[in-house]
């Protein structure tokens, strides 16, 4: 059974955070270092395919994604389901049910994932004391909403092969510039499926434009995902400029 499971006793030290090797997050000066090692209590792991938060929920507590790759989503009482967006390490993820009261959406993981542990009722104190880690949380917010914009243009008024390069290609640029790509690992981690339900296109119109992506030879599709053979030609093809972000903050 996939599930969520409690691992303190491995726990990550803030200070040897492997994230804070890359030069795509800002550095914490020590003081905030400081902080954020108090406001994590622990890590879990979670199994790829668990829900690691679930639409309507309370929850006592944030996280940041460590390592893997997950999905938020949100369901029609038939089934059919919408993605909104991907997780990948150093994306927050709780932060609307802390302020909320409850999460408007899911999250669920596409392979192992660890999340880093924040307790919510600390919050108040890195917005009383820590005014950079408090404007840190509104960057963060406010990138996830100019990613929702660019994803509801995509599905509004892109065609359905310029949806799907630009679905690949933005995947494949957050995942370079957080090293994902190196070891063994070069596909990203989806089925035709979930590239369906991000776009919203049924299995066989995604599978239909997924093949014509392929046969310009542009990406090809793997048993365990979807790699990228030419990231120049699907922004081409999306007609997206491409990601273009400074360094950004995690917690």
């Amino acid at each position: 059974m996939n599930e969520m499971t409690a691992r303190n006793e491995k726990r990550t030290p803030c200070e040897s955070c492997p994230l804070r090797k890359l030069d795509h997050f800002r550095a914490f000066t020590g003081e905030e270092l400081a902080f954020v090692s108090q406001f994590k209590t622990g890590e879990l792991a979670v199994d790829g395919g668990a829900t690691i938060l679930v639409e309507g929920a309370h929850s006592a507590h944030l996280f940041t994604v460590l390592s893997g790759w997950g999905f938020r989503y949100k369901m029609l009482d038939d089934g059919r389901r919408q993605i909104l967006n991907y997780v990948m390490p150093g994306d927050l993820i709780g932060l609307q049910g802390s302020l909320m009261g409850e999460m408007q959406h899911s999250i669920e993981a596409l392979s192992p994932v660890t999340l880093c542990v924040f307790e919510r009722g600390k919050l108040n104190r890195l917005f009383e004391n820590y005014p950079e880690l408090a404007y840190d949380l509104t960057w963060i917010a406010a990138r996830e909403e100019r990613i929702l914009d660019e994803n509801l243009l995509s599905i509004g008024r892109r065609s359905a092969l310029e949806r799907a390069a630009y679905l690949i290609a933005f995947l494949y640029q957050r995942a370079e510039v957080l090293d994902l790509f190196s070891n063994s690992r070069v596909a990203i981690p989806i089925s035709q499926q979930h590239v369906a339900d991000t776009l919203g296109l049924s299995i066989v119109h995604t599978n239909k434009t997924l093949k014509k992506l392929a046969e310009r030879g542009l990406i090809r599709w793997a048993e365990k995902g979807c790699n990228v053979r030419d990231i120049d030609g699907l922004l081409a093809v999306s007609g997206w400029e491409g990601l273009r972000e400074p360094k950004r903050p995690f917690i």
